[in-house]
């Protein structure tokens, strides 16, 4: 049963990333950020439309290797013509899915979501109406999705401005690296120290994740 935030809709657009504009904001607050900006600038735009196939995406990516993922996504397009919808999945099997490379569990989540979308049960224009702690709650009440997850949906897909996935592995090593910290933070502890980056948490986790991939040489 997909949870109900009674209460919690918002009236009125809930702040949008705008990364470049955003990262400026941080830099002006952050001279570390700033220095790095300088010598990594703006992170390519990762974002993807919102929907179905996009929370299906990181179900998907959940727990495998990047390349992997591209790989099992890759065949399911394949074999569904390029329409990944929830319709055309609600009437796989497990077996199907499995076939395609999904572990058990993983057809099992990509099943349940895809009847959930294709039944009306979960919908997804509701879902952009809520506050960020609203749609977190909404979408870790499906099968599959954590906190992580919800926060990468609400990042990527619904491109949600102040949305930090402390739990990622690649924010707290990124995080470490600019800061010049002795250990990794904790997720925990991560959530706090980016708290003085409010209301552009978004734009310091894609900022992280750029300085992951462009580590300083030497």
């Amino acid at each position: 049963m997909v949870a109900r935030a009674t209460g919690l809709c918002y009236r009125g657009a809930m702040p949008r990333l705008r990364l470049a504009d955003d990262l400026r904001a941080l830099a002006d607050r952050d001279p570390h950020i700033a220095a790095e900006y300088e010598r990594i600038g703006v992170p390519p735009d990762r974002t993807r439309p919102p929907g179905f196939a996009a929370l299906l995406r990181i179900i998907v990516g959940q727990q495998v290797s990047t390349k992997a993922a591209a790989s099992m996504w890759a065949r399911l397009e394949t074999a569904l013509d390029g329409a990944v919808a929830a319709p055309r999945i609600a009437v796989l099997s497990a077996e199907e899915l499995r076939g395609l490379g999904f572990s058990r569990q993983k057809a099992a989540y990509a099943l349940d979501l895809a009847r959930r979308v294709a039944d009306g049960a979960f919908d997804f224009d509701r879902l952009a109406r809520l506050r960020d702690e609203a749609a977190i709650a909404e979408l870790v009440a499906l099968k599959g999705i954590g906190t992580w997850s919800a926060e990468v949906y609400l990042l990527f897909a619904m491109r949600r401005a102040d949305i930090f996935p402390a739990g990622d592995l690649a924010l707290q090593v990124a995080y470490q690296r600019l800061k010049g910290l002795r250990q990794r933070p904790s997720s925990e502890r991560l959530r706090r120290l980016v708290e003085p980056w409010r209301p552009h948490r978004g734009a310091g986790a894609h900022f992280l994740w750029h300085l992951y991939a462009n580590p300083p040489l030497g």
